[in-house]
């Protein structure tokens, strides 16, 4: 496929791009018409280095004969631009080309649209949710039809090797959107010839001086490393065929290792480019499957193999449908890796789901990631978190008892597992069996590991394991269930501080809160001391009234009852109209710095526990004991920056409104820029801030601002993953 794109790159006429066309697809009337018309369509049309436009859609049709033999794709990648960028419609496709051709091209002027858009500057901190947001999207154009997708990703693969004549902004912008987004729906589909073409292509302009420098080493070894790769191949063929095999039974291909691979384990492992084990392989291709096992036996018996480097894709295939034995050996001082599979295998994985098109081969690739994102209730943030820690990482391939596939990043626990089964299932795990011994759920999962979840009947909340699992999924689905506890707990301890500082029963509290419609007040009583102030100003302003034979003094004296004192203790602060003597921090949970905690009155001394503790939860969920609570909050001074990236609706006043609310909360604002999503049928606008803030718990903020507006992304200015 490389040498075809550097055939391709080579080609600036409409000629010369007919002609490798039609050495890739049988020449049919249908097909001179389709070149015709998208000639005729996009006559007078240059692209920015000055070419005729029409040898764009050309050459993507070349790219889709290459990977597929299937005609309504070649015609539609021939058409691809014609309904958005031309004076004809759809109903002239659907007229001249029928309805699947129709189709193909609507989905495909429907994800360009998308795109084109969409393009923001590279050093944008919104860049990452665009594309995000472009994935949904595409994948809503193309859910039907997965032959948009493959269209799409010969689209971008050309785009990405006429870069050069776009600005660097650009450049930047379509090379970041195409390693994020199209190199991983490559990989998932299968084509692993295309997603190495496209992250190669996206590296040149995202890591120049990376680039460089392993394009630097490569040039400067290749000669050697080529004349080792032939002499290994000689070698291994010659084994072959004094083992019986013929010469029409087999093939061998060496291969130096792709640049971005390269680039990507060394980030990984921390290592060196000379430190890379697999830079140098080759694969041999065999008729039968037995066969690649007897191949497999005799490159172990003549050459001294890295165990821990053996990899079998065959019993074990990922969840794309790769299938292929890797082993790495040792050959003349020089490490090596041995790929071996049989030609149908070798179809799949170069040519992924277009070879069902292409080979009339079984269709292996597992798609119900897609079905899964296509979800209308996922927000834009969910699509953000899959793509940049799903989607765009290295995998493990896991099996259940019954060897169903899961396809889960790497590093994920068997928790992961748990959730990638069910959400309920994850919810309720317990511990694991993997490969037949108990383990603990946060057991890290290797390839080819059979797990089995063993689970409770209710559902355990670990709040403070959403750090410890991998997937987007598990960490959504655990802070779901978390939030929904804390705002039933958040009830709870209202009314608790309430009936601590007023004295009468929760039935009185709960009948003032409803008839001065404060009722919603009660979950954020706990966590925010205004709410809190709210409250008691409306219960006094109420209820301790001036009377005719009450003195003034008495009236005050009553007022005093309610009036809050402010305690500190290290490391906390507490208001309370009790005397409150100390703090303590129980043995049972052991609540570190910027946990959310509750405070327990308790002979005037305060009991502190983090709020999910098990020992004090039973205690809580009955409303006849005489528990007595205290707001109590952590007393931080020090501050903390947030990036905050938030949609608001345009009506007038929305944003003064939001500006407020921060306001109140106590947050500042360092630094805020907008942009109009125009697509949108109320024109969104989105924002984003730097803010500041003495709250150090991120999610707490993230709760008190779901109030108010809709929250793309939120994260720490400290946090490790940058753009």
């Amino acid at each position: 496929m490389r040498s075809f794109i550097r055939e391709i790159e080579n080609i600036h006429d409409v000629e010369s791009a007919k002609n490798i066309l039609f050495k890739n697809i049988e020449i049919s009337n249908e097909i001179i018409l389709a070149v015709e018309f998208a000639i005729e369509a996009h006559q007078n049309q240059k692209r920015k280095s000055g070419e005729p436009y029409v040898i764009h859609p050309i050459l993507v049709a070349s790219l889709v004969a290459k990977i597929s033999n299937d005609v309504s794709m070649v015609i539609s990648a021939l058409l691809h631009d014609v309904v958005e960028d031309t004076e004809f419609h759809d109903s002239d496709i659907l007229e001249r080309f029928g309805e699947d051709v129709r189709f193909l091209v609507d989905g495909l002027t429907k994800i360009d649209s998308i795109r084109e858009k969409e393009l923001v500057s590279s050093e944008s901190g919104k860049s990452l949710n665009k594309s995000a947001f472009s994935f949904r999207k595409m994948l809503t154009a193309s859910i039907q039809d997965m032959r948009i997708l493959i269209i799409k990703l010969c689209d971008r693969i050309h785009n990405l090797t006429t870069l050069e004549a776009l600005s660097e902004q650009k450049q930047l912008r379509i090379a970041e959107e195409s390693i994020v987004v199209y190199a991983p729906i490559a990989h998932r589909l299968g084509i692993s010839s295309l997603k190495s073409l496209i992250e190669d292509y996206s590296f040149k302009y995202l890591f120049k001086d990376d680039y460089k420098n392993i394009s630097s080493y490569l040039d400067e070894y290749e000669n050697t490393m080529i004349t080792k790769l032939s002499n290994f191949q000689d070698y291994v063929n010659n084994l072959l065929l004094r083992n019986g095999f013929n010469d029409s039974e087999f093939e061998i291909h060496g291969r130096i290792k792709h640049k971005y691979s390269i680039f990507r384990k060394m980030q990984r492992k921390g290592i060196n480019i000379d430190e890379v084990l697999d830079l140098l392989a080759i694969r041999v291709i065999a008729k039968e499957t037995i066969d690649v096992y007897k191949i497999l036996g005799l490159i172990h018996l003549n050459f001294k193999p890295l165990a821990f480097r053996f990899k079998d894709y065959i019993a074990l295939p990922k969840e794309n449908g790769y299938q292929t034995l890797h082993t790495t050996i040792i050959y003349n001082n020089s490490i090596f890796e041995v790929q071996i599979r049989t030609f149908e295998m070798d179809k799949t994985a170069e040519y992924g789901l277009a070879a069902h098109w292409k080979y009339k081969l079984n269709n292996k690739i597992n798609t119900d990631w897609i079905i899964k994102l296509d979800r209308k209730e996922a927000e834009i943030g969910d699509y953000c978190d899959f793509v940049r820690g799903d989607l765009f990482t290295e995998e493990v391939t896991v099996y259940s008892p019954k060897y169903e596939t899961f396809t889960l990043p790497r590093g994920s626990v068997a928790l992961d597992f748990a959730y990638a089964i069910h959400s309920d299932l994850g919810n309720r795990a317990k511990f694991a069996y993997v490969n037949k011994k108990k383990a603990p759920l946060l057991t890290e999962l290797k390839s080819g590991d059979i797990v089995r979840i063993v689970a409770d009947n209710k559902t355990i909340h670990r709040c403070s394991w959403i750090d410890s699992v991998k997937s987007q999924h598990s960490k959504k689905e655990m802070r779901n269930i978390c939030n929904q506890r804390i705002k039933e707990l958040n009830i709870q301890t209202g009314f608790y501080i309430l009936k601590t500082i007023l004295g009468i029963s929760r039935e009185n509290i709960e009948k003032f809160l409803i008839k001065h419609t404060l009722i919603d007040n009660i979950s954020k009583i706990s966590e925010n001391e205004t709410n809190l102030k709210l409250v008691l100003n409306e219960y006094i302003k109420n209820f301790v009234k001036p009377q005719k034979l009450l003195p003034i003094f008495q009236l005050q004296l009553q007022k005093n009852r309610y009036k809050l004192k402010n305690f500190k203790f290290k490391p906390v602060k507490i208001l309370s109209n009790k005397n409150i003597t100390g703090v303590h921090f129980d043995v049972c949970c052991h609540p570190h710095n910027g946990d959310e905690i509750i405070g327990v009155l308790r002979e005037s001394g305060v009991f502190i526990h983090h709020k999910l503790c098990s020992q004090i939860d039973s205690i809580i969920q009955n409303p006849e004991n005489n528990l007595e609570m205290v707001y109590i909050e952590w007393d931080i001074e020090d501050s903390y920056k947030y990036n905050l990236i938030v949609s608001l609706s345009n009506h007038r006043g929305a944003l003064g409104e939001f500006l407020l609310y921060l306001s109140k909360l106590n947050i500042d604002i360092l630094s805020i820029k907008t942009e109009k999503d125009t697509l949108s049928s109320d024109y969104t606008f989105y924002f984003d801030l730097e803010i500041e803030s003495k709250e150090k718990n991120i999610d707490k903020i993230k709760r008190e601002l779901e109030l108010k507006t809709k929250i793309i992304q939120l994260t720490s200015r400290s946090d490790s993953y940058k753009r």
